[in-house]
């Protein structure tokens, strides 16, 4: 096992523990005092998992000289805009974990017959606390692969929650579903996702499908272009949208990020609006 694979492995470990320390200290009468047999424990794991937290964001750093991106098709196709984007910083989503160094999210914004895309839910302080994912037009837009390539994983079955757009929700999704699903792994932090190969030890992830929507499964080749999946908002999410990177590998726990770049699109940067024509499905 390699340091990028056991530290997340032994967080996971240490906050197994932290909950144990705290259920015994509740069900049982331990001897001595409480700083003793709960407290100063607590501590020394809160200690552990700091470190493994830091150590496993060091261990994904990317090493050496810079890589140039790979350029890639879309994943999608009409009118996105980019959020969480490595075009402004890298790491992107403020971690090198799970290989997401040059990761990027997109929200559906789409034109209508007069020009004027519907709006997209805004976040709100206090109400709605949450809104349901119709009310999202990235929700069950189609996903497709950005290049021929062979399916490693493809895992479906994970909920889609309801939106995360208000104070009490997103501190809800920050400080316990988040906690919970990063001790679960990144499985739960990506929800159903697909892992493309496509060659070159380069590896496409698509995070936060819809339940149910997959088209493909593992070992399948796919052709660029071809559909595999609906976005959902599935996992760690705020609301229904496509988190995609390239990394070095096929799994999350144990990749560096790889930078990209989308044909004709580039990298948009946070806030940037841009649009994806229609292209044939492969033969």
């Amino acid at each position: 096992m390699n340091v990028r694979r056991a530290v997340p492995t032994a967080m996971r470990w240490s906050w197994v523990v932290l909950f144990a320390l705290v259920i015994g200290e509740f069900a049982t009468d331990l001897p001595g005092p409480g700083w003793a047999t709960a407290l100063l424990p607590a501590l020394v794991v809160l200690a552990l998992m700091a470190a493994t937290t830091t150590l496993q964001a060091r261990a994904a750093r990317p090493r050496g000289a810079p890589r140039p991106p790979v350029e890639v098709a879309p994943p999608v196709t009409g009118r996105w805009t980019a959020l969480n984007s490595p075009a402004d910083k890298a790491p992107s989503h403020g971690t090198h974990a799970y290989g997401q160094t040059y990761a990027i999210d997109i929200v559906a914004e789409p034109e209508t017959a007069e020009g004027e895309g519907p709006a997209r839910p805004a976040f709100h302080r206090l109400w709605p606390l949450v809104r349901r994912n119709r009310a999202f037009p990235a929700f069950d837009a189609p996903l497709l692969a950005v290049a021929d390539a062979t399916v490693v994983r493809a895992s479906d079955g994970q909920r889609d929650h309801l939106s995360r757009t208000s104070l009490p929700a997103l501190a809800y999704l920050m400080f316990l579903e988040g906690t919970v699903r990063s001790i679960l792994g990144a499985h739960r932090i990506l929800g159903n996702h697909v892992v493309l190969d496509l060659g070159g030890g380069v590896y496409a992830v698509y995070a936060h499908a819809r339940r149910g929507s997959l088209r493909v499964k593992t070992g399948d080749r796919v052709r660029a272009g071809q559909e595999i999946g609906r976005v959902g908002n599935s996992g760690n999410t705020t609301e229904p949208h496509l988190h995609f990177h390239l990394m070095d590998g096929p799994d999350p726990d144990d990749a560096r990020g790889a930078p990209f770049t989308w044909r004709g699109v580039g990298v948009p940067a946070n806030g940037e609006t841009f649009t994806v024509g229609e292209r044939p499905a492969p033969v």
